[in-house]
């Protein structure tokens, strides 16, 4: 495999060329018209006009429309946030920072039953955000009301670089490829609570899995097996996408995508390809057993075929290829899981189940993608077709669907993780971050230490800001709290997320982000003091602590930034030097700032919190 210049160039430029096509852009099932929402309410703040409603049954979310004052309604148009994917959003409030403060803008919202079809914006009301900088929220927390259990949708799986990664003696930077990966998923594991990674690539040719002597086919799954191996002694278990074709077994082996020439073309012969399929299953139960794989494993069809630059062949081949690989999975034990279509952008959701719903082929769960805003709501999808029986599962969720994209790697996607966690709880089975590791090559090899990776730590295995994202949200207690927002941006710029233990330690998550991607660096008008006011305590005296996340906390890539005077027109250098290095690793570390302590009166306490935008801060009082 060849990582050159040349090579990036080429297979940047044909993903760049391809990517927004669909391969298959028409409603894909039997989906309704949903009347536009009532209640809609705007609400001026400083830097940004709140826009909330009423949800509607069977929504899978919501489209925020905007035109000029004074603008007919013809020209409402879906409120771009710059997020290079889906703009709809799963649930109000909605936060519009895209605007000029003290310009007047009309606002409406639409209904959203399936990412291709919305229905008509309704009411429209003007606002416009003030100028000016800062303003004040007010979160209330009752430490004595439970909510619930405080679900965790970032466990259940993590994405990963196709993990034959694992197996390379490479390096990057100076820095072992396999190496980084392994400890970036160990501590996945270790760290956030990660039960199961899902990657592409596990048929392709770098595996051996497939070749056809004198016509005939002939399987190898030690490679396979080697890899998840490897997975396995980590704690961790696959999410086998069963993807994508070897060339012996392609009907068009030059129909490829990346730089590692994954091939997106049909099976050539489907007899064989059940074959395969049912091969690799039989492997891995051999191998782990079969107690093992039902009970922990699961098997995902293709990935996004959706689009063009991920399958050669038409939505019907698509519903082919679904039927004939989940019986060949089913094939070697009904009770192994199984599920799709794995699409980009929440399409093609209807139509699987349309489909399988004719078909009669197996569905355990759905799955779908994401970019750049919360995952929608596809519960009322399921609902339609009468199968809230499948889990909901988000297998590729994050930032920004591009490459060395400028989005990626700051306090930005931070704040953006934890308001999409927070949006997923209780509604998604699991939304699994893209990716683990800067250790990436699906357009050619990391160029420098930060270079807009989708990583969640960079090459070398520096914690980015979204790393300790993930980390906060898991110091959350058990059990959920009851937590009010109020102010200017409550609930669409200013979010909070309250828990305890059974020991009584009470941590809260509060965050300050907002979708619109033209603030990646922030926005001072945005910044926000909380006022955190907590009810319910016991009596007596609190050591407080707030772990921090922000421009200036926990961000070792904008030190790195800093250190090699890097600017949009001169990056600096590439990697660091040893010195750096050193450097770098001491400043790896979550920033923790001890408030000193508060003695409670009537189980009461009040305390300040300077939220700038963006930035992360995870309150947490524990009885001396």
């Amino acid at each position: 495999m060849t990582h050159g210049t040349d090579a990036r160039s080429d297979a940047r430029s044909d993903w760049e060329a391809r990517i927004g096509l669909a391969s298959d852009e028409s409603a894909a099932g039997s989906i309704p018209v949903l009347d536009p929402p009532g209640g809609v309410r705007v609400a001026a703040g400083v830097g940004q006009v709140t826009v909330d409603w009423q949800p509607v049954p069977g929504a899978v979310g919501y489209q925020v429309m905007r035109a000029p004052a004074g603008a007919p309604d013809e020209e409402l148009r879906p409120l771009d946030h710059g997020g290079g994917d889906v703009l709809a959003v799963p649930h109000g409030p909605y936060a519009d920072t895209t605007g000029e403060p003290g310009v007047t803008y009309r606002y409406a919202v639409a209904t959203v039953s399936d990412v291709s079809v919305t229905g008509a914006p309704g009411e429209v009301l003007e606002c416009a955000s003030l100028p000016g900088e800062g303003a004040a929220v007010e979160v209330a927390v009752d430490a004595t009301s439970v909510v619930r259990p405080l679900p965790r949708p970032w466990r259940p799986m993590i994405g990963s670089e196709h993990l034959s990664l694992l197996l390379s003696d490479e390096t990057v930077g100076g820095q072992s490829i396999a190496s980084d990966l392994t400890s970036a998923l160990r501590d996945a594991h270790d760290e956030l609570g990660v039960e199961t990674v899902r990657a592409h690539a596990i048929l392709c040719d770098d595996l051996g899995v497939y070749r056809e002597v004198d016509g005939e086919p002939v399987h190898d799954f030690s490679g396979v097996l080697a890899t998840y191996d490897k997975v396995m002694a980590l704690g961790l278990r696959p999410v086998v996408e069963i993807s994508f074709m070897p060339r012996d077994l392609a009907s068009d082996p030059t129909a490829t995508v990346f730089d590692y020439g994954a091939i997106i073309s049909p099976p050539k012969d489907w007899d064989r390809w059940a074959d395969l399929v049912r091969g690799l299953v039989q492997a891995v139960v051999d191998r782990y057993g079969l107690d093992e794989v039902r009970e922990h494993w699961s098997f995902e069809v293709w990935n996004e075929p959706n689009l063009e630059v991920f399958w050669s062949g038409t939505r019907e081949e698509f519903w082919r290829l679904y039927d004939v690989t989940v019986r060949a999975v089913r094939d070697v034990d009904d009770r192994l899981v199984v599920g799709g279509p794995s699409t980009a952008a929440a399409g093609w959701v209807d139509g699987l189940l349309a489909h399988v719903a004719g078909s009669g082929a197996p569905l355990d769960f759905v799955s779908t993608h994401t970019y750049g805003n919360a995952p929608l709501d596809l519960r009322g999808t399921l609902a339609r077709y009468g199968r809230e029986d499948a889990r909901i599962w988000w297998t590729e969720w994050g930032v920004s669907p591009t490459h060395f994209g400028n989005a990626n790697d700051g306090p930005f996607s931070a704040a953006f993780l934890v308001r999409g966690m927070r949006s997923a709880a209780g509604r998604i089975d699991a939304l699994s971050y893209w990716v683990v590791s800067d250790q990436f090559e699906e357009l050619g090899r990391p160029p420098r230490l930060v270079h807009g990776g989708f990583g969640l730590r960079t090459v070398g295995e520096l914690r980015k800001p979204r790393w300790w994202a993930l980390h906060l949200l898991e110091q959350l207690g058990d059990d959920e709290l009851e937590a009010r927002v109020t102010g200017d941006g409550a609930g669409g710029l200013v979010e909070a997320w309250a828990s305890r233990d059974q020991d009584g330690r009470v941590a809260v998550a509060l965050w300050n982000g907002t979708l619109d991607q033209s603030k990646v660096d922030g926005s001072p008008a945005l910044a926000r003091t909380v006022t955190l006011a907590l009810d319910g305590l016991a009596d007596g005296t609190w050591r407080v602590s707030e772990s921090r996340v922000d421009a200036t906390h926990s961000n070792v890539t904008g030190l790195w930034l800093s250190m090699n005077g890097s600017t949009p027109d001169d990056p600096g250098a590439d990697w660091p030097d040893e010195d750096q290095w050193a450097r770098l690793r001491a400043a790896d570390e979550l920033a923790v700032l001890d408030r000193g302590t508060v003695t409670t009166a009537d189980g009461r306490a009040t305390l300040a919190v300077e939220l700038p935008n963006p930035s992360i801060v995870l309150v947490e009082l524990v009885r001396t």
